[in-house]
């Protein structure tokens, strides 16, 4: 992530698995259509864990949350936006964003994009920047939250303290 001179940021420490779901249950019902979540760190981080959890607080009814590694996105119904899940992981640039359909969804979906460092020019200004890293302890977690568009300031408010 490289900050911006407008570029806000925090940190928030997460001791465990259930404190990193808890996190991203909490921030799921004030996410809106056309709001990306850009989640970064390395394999094992915690990233599709996170979108586990965002993913089965916005679904109306619990149903299986797979790993999008080899389909490249999974698409949700959610009652207020469809909700994208992208892992990038395998592709091979990007280009490959708009044979997906990401750009267009990027505007009217709610999307979570593992890999985010894939899409090149394709990732979104106003996107809300996640990096999962290693914490004090073996579950633990570092989470930094980088943004720049005004709407992230309340959507994460009381969130990162």
């Amino acid at each position: 992530m490289t900050p911006s001179p407008s570029a806000r940021s925090a940190t928030l420490a997460l001791p465990d698995p259930g404190a990193t779901a808890a996190f991203a249950r909490a921030l799921a019902p004030r996410l809106a259509a056309g709001d990306v979540l850009l989640l970064s760190g390395g394999l094992g981080a915690g990233k599709t864990h996170f979108a586990r959890a965002l993913i089965q607080a916005r679904l109306p009814v619990p149903e299986d949350v797979p790993s999008p590694t080899f389909t490249l996105v999974q698409v949700y119904e959610t009652p207020e936006a469809e909700l994208w899940h992208a892992d990038l992981y395998r592709l091979s640039g990007p280009d490959e964003v708009i044979e997906l359909g990401l750009d267009a969804a990027f505007e009217t979906a709610i999307c979570l994009v593992e890999w985010p460092d894939r899409l090149g020019t394709f990732a979104p200004a106003g996107a809300l920047e996640l990096s999962l890293a290693p914490g004090a302890s073996e579950d633990a977690r570092s989470l930094t939250a980088e943004w720049t568009a005004p709407r992230w300031d309340g959507v994460l408010s009381g969130l990162l303290t």
